[in-house]
Order: structure tokens, then sequence, then C-alpha cells
């Protein structure tokens, strides 16, 4: 048998629109955190696709 410390760590996840209220504080400040981090990797990956289409317009406009 696994002693509970051995088992794998469950990452939290977030689903928009899931019921919020059977959250902890701790929980809710957790899944801000997440959907923060994610907000982040998301602007990323839009600023690095408007780069790649600046540069083939750029390209294609000659």
């Amino acid at each position: 048998m696994f002693a509970d410390d051995d088992r794998p760590v469950k990452k939290p996840v977030h689903t928009v629109g899931e019921d919020l209220s059977l959250l902890s504080e701790h929980e809710l400040e957790e899944r801000i955190a997440l959907c923060e981090a994610e907000i982040v990797r998301i602007k990323q990956e839009l600023t690095r696709k408007k780069g790649g289409r600046a540069a083939a317009d750029a390209v294609f406009k000659r």
C-alpha cells in the first residue's frame, strides 16, 4: 500500500462556470493564481503569433 505522502499530487484544475461555493478561501486563491498564470501564457502565445503574422505580411507585401 501507498502512504499518503507517496501518492502523486493532483494539480488543481479549473473549469469555467464550475460551482465555486464548496471551495475554501485557499482553494479559491489557488484557482485565481492558476487562471492568472494561464492568462499570461495565452498572451505570450498571442504575441508570438502576431509577430509571426507581421513577419509573413512583410515578406508577401513586397
